[in-house]
């Protein structure tokens, strides 16, 4: 199947029971079994629900992996994934990653045990230098958020693999339709299903898929055991927005193109951060990795103060917190996404109080080059 057609017709499309072409939502907790053990398949559903499983073998199929998982939120997904590992272990992670990342594993999962080191994954010798005797995996976002760079998943997948070590790959930005990272050699591939899967901004959710039937047991044991499920109508809600994501990216993309345009010739701003720029650091790793560079876009605008006259005046683009939805979406990462980092941390990474993220929906372009025209000046 092609790309879009998948999105349609990928897993469980249609009800087997009934031949409903809409999955049904299975508003259920537990299943009639006809003797011990005796049951078709479900027997309660924080292990296993018919609409949950459907969306599971969806995103399975997209990412071309042996099993999918739906969680509650992207970053019970992630905690999950992280619960393969044991106290003592070691992980190593994209420096300029999402703050709940950040938060995650150095306020919650270090308190377990689990160690991290965060680096340049766009270095591979940075990478190389993070591995210590007890490292198990090496965590990817690529592009990164909020400074949208590019790791090299087909290298870092094939250093991780020769020292014994998991690839995880963040996809969220990207989603399946543009990069597929289990074809570059990853391992794991973790969702904020909340945005492009989504979106609509009307659910939130987190997906994970895995490459391997042991990987499927362990963390199929790890989303039973600690019941961070994602409920029946948000998987339903998963599955219909994931059946317009192909038209949706594409139409992004191109408002996105547009928009970077017009930011590179504005005066008030100082720099533009996006890989489809042939300036972008990685330019041709993307180019190479991705069928498309998505509808993320960074800007400086010099100052938190001018970030704050900007927001001020701006109309079609919603100061909120998320992305991937099919409005316009702008924040401030430094007091907003990655308020959590230490400012210190931040000013490493660049991450300046001055930086604007913004989300490109399915407007018309015009009014939002329009719209950020009239707020910038």
């Amino acid at each position: 199947m092609k790309r879009k057609t998948k999105l349609i017709h990928g897993g469980i499309s249609t009800d087997p029971a009934t031949g409903a072409v809409s999955f049904p939502i299975y508003q259920v907790s537990t299943y009639k079994q006809e003797g011990v053990g005796g049951h078709k398949g479900y027997e309660y559903s924080r292990t296993g629900n018919p609409t949950r499983f459907a969306l599971e073998e969806l995103i399975k199929d997209l990412e071309g992996g042996e099993a999918g998982f739906a969680f509650g939120s992207g970053m019970a997904a992630m905690t999950a994934v992280m619960m393969l590992f044991n106290s003592g272990d070691h992980v190593i992670l994209t420096d300029d990653v999402y703050g709940g990342s950040f938060r995650v594993m150095t306020k919650v999962l270090n308190r377990l045990g689990i160690d991290s080191t965060f680096v340049d994954t766009s270095n591979l010798e940075a990478v190389m230098s993070a591995i210590k005797p007890n490292t198990k995996a090496i965590h990817l976002e690529t592009p990164t958020n909020p400074l949208l760079k590019i790791t090299d998943i087909e290298q870092v997948a094939k250093l991780a693999k020769e020292s014994g070590l998991l690839t995880i790959v963040d996809n969220t930005f990207s989603t399946p339709y543009w990069q597929n990272p289990i074809e570059l050699g990853a391992d794991i591939v973790l969702h904020s299903a909340t945005k492009y899967l989504g979106g609509h901004s009307d659910v939130v959710a987190g997906l994970a898929v895995v490459n391997s039937k042991k990987l499927a047991e362990d963390l199929h044991f790890v989303q039973n055991s600690t019941g961070g499920v994602l409920g029946p109508q948000d998987s339903w809600l998963l599955i219909r927005g994931i059946k317009t994501l192909g038209i949706r990216m594409e139409e992004t993309e191109k408002n996105t193109a547009s928009i970077v345009d017009f930011l590179q010739g504005h005066p008030a701003v100082k720099k533009v951060y996006y890989p489809g720029l042939e300036t972008h650091p990685n330019h041709s790793i993307a180019k190479k990795q991705v069928r498309g560079f998505g509808g993320m876009v960074s800007f400086d605008v010099g100052s938190a103060e001018n970030a704050d006259k900007l927001l001020s005046k701006i109309h079609y683009f919603t100061l909120a917190e998320s992305l991937g939805a099919v409005e316009s979406l702008i924040s401030v990462p430094a007091r907003m996404t990655h308020a959590s980092i230490p400012i210190e941390r931040r000013a490493e990474l660049g991450i300046t109080e001055g930086l604007v993220r913004i989300s490109v929906g399915l407007e018309d372009v015009e009014d939002l080059i329009e719209d950020l025209k009239q707020a910038l000046e």
